[in-house]
């Protein structure tokens, strides 16, 4: 044993001393832990031309949960990592990771929840501290193909509010099928993650209030969840799980949802801004943009990436120039320029150059996404149970009723028994 531990601190001190320096060229090094999206190349350098003094280095490998926690918690994890939600900052909050912001932000005259969109606010501050500063921040919107709408001389939607009754019939007309009846184009789009969004306006909730309770079975819940398999079952408007598989597999622009759309296979999809980062290659797309319609509650489902530090950093200040910067007229002009969501900062949404962007001059609808900011709303979670669990069962049971094996109010009344069960777990714990 004496011998094992002698071997380990020999390599342990060779591994220090193989240690790369923290700084790079006379610079101090960043690490930033977030998703590999290309617009990240262009927000280090412009941060980089801002502070020169500063090695900022992109980290997409070690993007997940358990990654950050281990690697904050021993010592060798990033310098700031993105996070997404409330659920999410809480899991980084309880295991200790996050460096507390409020006191640092406020001496530097940024006061978060007045700059910030509403969105943002859940993801970023707990129990009235600041844990991070917002990168981006949106909610749903329909995106529709332009050029579809022309070639059937149906009318565009509306940019403002309107109601899902109004959408059917629209879709309906931009279904299209060959003499066989297969489809050959579908007038809708949607993922069944957004069932939340559809449950919130037919006004049902996920939990009670205090979170003690998962109310999935309640008649809204379960009428919302209805007119999700309606879509796809009654009025065939969406494909169904097999029909969606086979739209990805026939090639063309590309696959997945966004390149599904980009390809002129749908006519309208439930969507996001970030998008145009991908369909902006597609330049003959002609897209239009309207907000999601509602049935009784005018709400939209979004959220905000945000970067927190990790409070076991050594470069603490360092990273904090970094969530400063996040704050910046240069980076929120950028990040509206790139598309990447909306800017994190409001009033940046209420400049000429966020309405029109000369670079893009097809975009006349930038208007319509900083509209639906005012209806935006996050993902309700209850500290009595793991958001990871709840989105596990909710998943399995959308996913019969996607593919039809089994009915909403069967699957509504599966998924309130089974979270309910694991509340009173934790609560008897």
């Amino acid at each position: 044993l004496t011998i094992c531990i002698a071997v380990l601190l020999a390599l342990s001190a060779v591994a220090w001393q193989l240690k790369p320096d923290d700084r790079c060229d006379g610079r101090t090094k960043i690490i930033w832990c977030t998703d590999d999206n290309p617009a990240r190349r262009e927000q280090i350098k412009l941060f980089e031309r801002l502070h020169p003094q500063y090695d900022l280095v992109l980290d997409t490998s070690n993007y997940t949960t358990e990654k950050i926690i281990v690697q904050s918690i021993a010592g060798v994890g990033p310098d700031v990592f993105d996070s997404f939600g409330a659920s999410l900052l809480d899991i980084y909050v309880k295991a200790g990771i996050c460096w507390d912001l409020t006191d640092h932000l406020a001496k530097a005259g940024i006061d978060v929840k007045a700059l910030t969109w509403s969105v943002s606010h859940d993801s970023i501050i707990r129990n009235g501290r600041v844990y991070g500063f917002p990168t981006n921040a949106g909610v749903r919107v329909i995106l529709y193909n332009k050029d579809v709408f022309d070639k059937y001389s149906v009318p565009y939607p509306p940019k403002g509010p309107w109601k899902w009754e109004q959408l059917v019939p629209i879709a309906q007309k931009l279904t299209i099928r060959d003499k066989h009846g297969r489809v050959k184009q579908y007038g809708l789009m949607f993922s069944w993650y957004h069932w939340e969004m559809f449950i919130r306006q037919w006004g049902g909730a996920l939990f009670t209030p205090d979170g003690t309770r998962c109310t999935a079975d309640s008649p809204e819940c379960i009428a919302a969840t209805q007119f999700m398999h309606d879509l796809v079952y009654k009025y065939r408007v969406a494909p169904t799980p097999l029909e969606e598989s086979a739209i990805s597999s026939q090639g063309g622009w590309g696959t997945g949802e966004i390149n599904i759309f980009g390809s002129g296979r749908v006519a309208m999809v439930i969507g996001d801004r970030y998008w145009l980062c991908s369909l902006r290659n597609n330049k003959d797309l002609r897209i239009g943009v309207s907000e999601c319609p509602f049935e009784k509650v005018r709400v939209f489902l979004g959220g905000s990436r945000v970067s927190l530090i990790n409070r076991n950093s050594p470069r603490k200040k360092a990273a904090l120039t970094f969530i400063k910067y996040l704050a910046s007229e240069e980076y929120n002009k950028l990040l509206n320029h790139q598309a990447d969501w909306l800017s994190p900062v409001k009033r940046y949404c209420y400049t000429p150059e966020y309405e029109y962007d000369p670079a893009f001059p097809k975009e006349d609808f930038n208007k319509v996404f900083r509209q639906a900011m005012d209806y935006g709303s996050t993902s309700q979670f209850s500290k009595f149970v793991s958001a990871q669990v709840v989105w596990r069962i909710i998943s399995r049971q959308l996913e019969l009723v996607r593919a039809n094996h089994k009915s909403p109010e069967a699957a509504m009344k599966t998924v309130a028994r089974e979270i309910n069960a694991e509340i009173r777990k934790q609560i008897e714990i």
